[in-house]
């Protein structure tokens, strides 16, 4: 399949195609659609048990969906059908994922963390890990310098040492996105990246987002139920209910959209209707 038509000056990425999942005869999501354009920021929001995470296992190989397609962009520049390969093949092919319920290695030290997603860029053979060659140990020199310039990037470089479960949440969740970066990807789905965090961490998070979606040239998809962030850096926003998609459009759009307030009423969306962005 040939590369994906241009948005402005986007490329076309990823395409979700009415794309759905049946779960034991429930229909968890419903004829799916999405196109996600290189270098957007796109927000995924609902209420609890909407389907936003089952759409993300779905885009990142954890689920196959039952209908429905999805293409990704691979390396040379053509559309590939992606929706029964593996999360390992995915991600190789440039699709990194962070997860609602933190997964880090916690009994590893923080930079091992990181250097886990490196391994499937290294270039060296079993022989020269079981030797101990020179081309061995500059690899792992390479991977050091790298795994430390992305924590430095997150300002946890000087934990490098420490078990990744004795940070504090907040550096936790940085951690975790650096782990996602270290495999350079070309496509980033942050499962609410702000869950549990206070305000100032929020605003921090706002910042990191789009500093790393310009940074490292990302295109981002996020799930996210703080409003003030969703409104303050997504460019459009889909919004599901029931495993259906009931609007999509810019944060103003949504905001004001009648649809949009009717379904979050009473389940602590009252602040689309107003007030909301910030």
């Amino acid at each position: 399949m040939m590369g994906g038509t241009e948005n402005g000056n986007r490329e076309l990425l990823l395409r979700a195609k009415d794309i759905s999942i049946v779960f034991g005869g429930l229909r968890a999501v419903s004829n799916f659609s999405l196109d996600l354009y290189t270098g957007e920021l796109i927000g995924l929001i609902g209420p609890n048990g909407a389907g936003k995470t089952t759409v993300f296992n779905m885009l990142s190989g954890i689920y196959k969906p039952t209908e429905g397609t999805i293409t990704f962009l691979d390396k040379k520049g053509a559309l590939q059908v992606i929706s029964r390969r593996s999360p390992a093949d995915l991600n190789r092919m440039g699709i990194a994922r962070t997860f609602q319920n933190i997964r880090l290695f916690g009994t590893m030290s923080v930079i091992d963390n990181v250097k886990v997603a490196l391994h499937q860029k290294r270039g060296v053979s079993p022989l020269d890990v079981e030797f101990r060659t020179v081309k061995f140990r500059k690899d792992e020199r390479m991977m050091d310098v790298r795994a430390e310039h992305l924590l430095s990037l997150f300002g946890i470089d000087d934990k490098r040492d420490e078990l990744a479960k004795n940070l504090p949440y907040g550096e936790q969740r940085k951690l975790e996105i650096c782990r996602a970066l270290a495999g350079e990807p070309k496509l980033l789905l942050l499962d609410e990246p702000a869950a549990g965090m206070n305000g100032q961490e929020t605003e921090e998070l706002m910042k990191m987002i789009r500093f790393i979606r310009n940074e490292f040239k990302l295109t981002v998809l996020l799930i996210e139920h703080d409003m003030k962030l969703v409104m303050g850096i997504c460019e459009r926003l889909l919004v599901l209910n029931y495993g259906r998609v009931i609007a999509g459009g810019s944060p103003a759009e949504i905001q004001s959209n009648p649809d949009v307030i009717k379904a979050y009423l009473g389940s602590g969306y009252e602040q689309l209707a107003g007030g909301g962005a910030q």
